[in-house]
């Protein structure tokens, strides 16, 4: 126990700790951001055109699920980043998920589960910075 202890207290902690929640957030979230990259952002911009609102607006889902999701990973701009992770989240909540915030899916999780991990972890890496592990050593205004 004193070795995991020690470990766990060790400077480089926290250093790592951010550099994991970056990694696995950006990692899985940039799997959706690859569909919309090769022809997903299509489907998305006919959407919002139906709903009166700018079919162009739908391609800044390719910012928000895939470019924010690489710079995060190698911790550029990581706060400012992850505040573009999260507001994609949002609006992706707000246009596509907002009858499911009460709802349980047919595997007894909440129906929004990891939409709502992936908009409170962009805001946790907003708020904790990328850290020593990162291309820009945490030193940037928005790293």
């Amino acid at each position: 126990m004193k070795r995991i202890a020690h470990l766990l207290n060790n400077p480089n902690a926290e250093d790592l700790g951010k550099f994991l929640i970056r990694f696995i957030l950006a990692f899985g979230m940039l799997f959706h951001g690859w569909g919309k990259l090769t022809g997903g952002a299509n489907k998305i911009a006919g959407m919002l055109e139906g709903m009166s609102i700018p079919s162009f607006i739908g391609y800044g889902v390719v910012v928000g699920e895939f470019v924010a999701l690489l710079l995060i990973i190698v911790g550029f701009k990581s706060r400012l980043a992850g505040l573009i992770m999260s507001f994609t989240m949002l609006v992706a909540l707000l246009l596509v998920h907002t009858g499911d915030i009460f709802s349980v899916s047919d595997r007894g999780v909440w129906a929004i589960e990891l939409l709502a991990i992936y908009l409170v972890g962009g805001i946790a890496i907003a708020f904790l910075g990328s850290g020593k592990y990162s291309i820009s050593k945490g030193e940037g205004d928005w790293d």
